[in-house]
């Protein structure tokens, strides 16, 4: 046998993509050249996996006169990363005569260290749902991929922890046991470190508006002074969000495996995302990209919450980049080499002073900016982010009275989010016929569809529209607002208070 053929995977956007690995002996001096596309990572392996079959037992390439040459189709894909060890390693054994086993089938991943143990590589999640979907029956990953891998399911994914394990396996000498995912239960079923509703002195009103941002995944921002309990609130809201179903665990696992911090977290990720970048973060960190494309922290926030502190100090561009993800609910990056499109499905959440010096309209400080420095910081916040922002929430400063209280009296989050949880399971049921879960994805069709108003209410929402001068946008807004409303309280029509309750969290002065 002069040569072999093996496969392996990579991703690529937050998608795998399915790599052959073809592996060829010809007489002649040695030589071993990696062709393909292959980037430093991927031509460094050579050396990696000399040592590791050397250190297995094996005889090395070095040690014979021959030419081999190995191949990373499709050629004009980058291939990047050292997953292809493992794969490279296991053809030239089999083309060598070193070991003999049926590749059918299999589909191989894992970087090799130089004693020929195997370490975790990311991705496993995405890569496994590549092999699945391309026919292949059973998946080799590294120890600590195995869990991720599993979630692909109807694929048998066997955790390597050596080379030499891999070829015991192989050649059915000490058979591997199969990796299964951990139990959804289990999962939801840990105690996560939150901030509690009750912990929240106060603020009535704002727990109110996180309540109804939580049922129906409605956009909004917490605007006081500093200290009133802005960061708070936000880092609370989490608490009373639904737990992820297991389409969306897979979701969420699939985009932090990609960038490691699923492995850091046993390998599944089950709870919703909180990110919170600092507001000095850049454009690509935000949206994802660079010179390797990865996901930012808009994408990473999928199916959880953008908490984003100091909303009006983040640079223009990274605010004005929100536009998409807020309509869409993905997020495209376009470069030279090609376009990806990352999905990000988020909850933005953004905490704000109302002026440079925190102050404008607090009873207890006098306010020290200039006219003309409110108005500039105000409109750092254009008016396309404006409209795109369902709750716009004034936080004012906790009595002291409230803060030395000895107990709380407020509800728990368990409380609230029964509530929302309730409202969720009536969007589910809403929506089952279409592509869309929550009231804030609702589209101007499904507004019309799921959302009839009667005369009277019509009027009263006209009428809050020409107040607020609502544009189109902002108008079906608080439509979707309205709704939501509605079905925290269990009302299968929007009344006209859902609706004058809906209109009073738009902005009271536009930009």
């Amino acid at each position: 046998m002069s040569s072999v053929k093996l496969h392996s995977a990579e991703v690529v956007g937050i998608d795998g993509e399915i790599i052959d690995v073809e592996i060829d002996l010809s007489p002649g001096l040695f030589s071993l050249s990696i062709v393909g596309l292959a980037d430093k990572a991927v031509d460094e392996s050579r050396h990696r996996i000399a040592a590791a079959i050397k250190n297995s037992g094996a005889r090395q390439p070095q040690k014979k006169n021959h030419h081999v040459t190995v191949s990373l189709a499709p050629a004009d894909l980058k291939k990047e990363g050292p997953a292809f060890d493992l794969p490279i390693a296991l053809a030239y054994l089999l083309v060598s005569g070193q070991t003999k086993f049926d590749p059918k089938g299999k589909l191989f991943l894992g970087e090799l260290a130089l004693d020929g143990s195997l370490r975790p590589i990311h991705g496993g999640l995405a890569l496994a749902i590549a092999a699945k979907e391309a026919g292949f029956t059973e998946l080799y990953v590294p120890c600590g991929n195995g869990k991720e891998a599993a979630l692909a399911g109807d694929i048998h994914v066997f955790e390597v922890p050596t080379l030499l394990a891999a070829l015991y396996h192989l050649e059915k000498k000490e058979l591997l046991p199969e990796s299964s995912p951990p139990a959804l239960e289990t999962l939801l079923s840990k105690t996560l470190s939150y901030n509690d509703f009750a912990d929240v002195r106060g603020q009535e009103t704002a727990k109110r508006a996180l309540e109804i941002a939580a049922a129906g995944a409605h956009n909004i921002i917490l605007s006081g002074p500093p200290g009133s309990g802005k960061t708070l609130l936000s880092r609370a809201l989490p608490s009373i969000l639904p737990p992820p179903s297991r389409e969306e665990i897979i979701e969420i696992t699939k985009i932090h495996s990609i960038v490691g911090t699923a492995t850091k977290q046993g390998g599944v990720v089950a709870e919703r995302p909180f990110r919170s970048p600092h507001h000095t973060a850049s454009h690509i960190a935000l949206v994802g990209g660079g010179t390797f494309p990865r996901p930012g922290e808009i994408t990473l926030a999928h199916r959880g919450i953008l908490f984003m502190d100091e909303f009006p100090e983040f640079d223009k561009r990274v605010l004005e980049a929100l536009r998409q993800p807020l309509e869409d609910r993905v997020i495209s990056v376009s470069r030279a080499k090609g376009s990806i499109t990352y999905p990000a499905n988020i909850l933005l959440v953004g905490a704000m002073n109302p002026c440079p010096c925190g102050n404008l309209g607090n009873p207890q400080k006098e306010c020290v900016c200039a006219p003309h420095h409110v108005e500039r910081y105000a409109r750092k916040i254009s008016g396309p982010i404006t409209d795109r922002i369902d709750l716009w929430v004034d936080v004012d400063a906790v009595e002291h009275e409230k803060l030395a209280a000895s107990t709380s009296t407020g509800e728990s989050s368990r409380v609230v989010q029964q509530r929302v949880i309730t409202a969720r399971d009536k969007q589910t049921e809403r929506f089952k016929k279409t592509r869309i879960t929550t009231n804030s994805e609702m589209g101007p069709r499904h507004i019309e569809t799921f959302c009839k108003l009667s005369p009277a209410v019509n009027t009263i929402l006209t009428n809050a529209a020409r107040t607020f001068n609502l544009s189109a946008r902002a108008y079906h807004r608080v439509i979707k607002l309205a709704r939501t409303i509605a079905d925290l309280e269990g009302s299968e029509e929007i009344e006209e208070n859902h609706v004058l309750e809906a209109a009073q969290y738009r902005p009271k002065v536009r930009n």
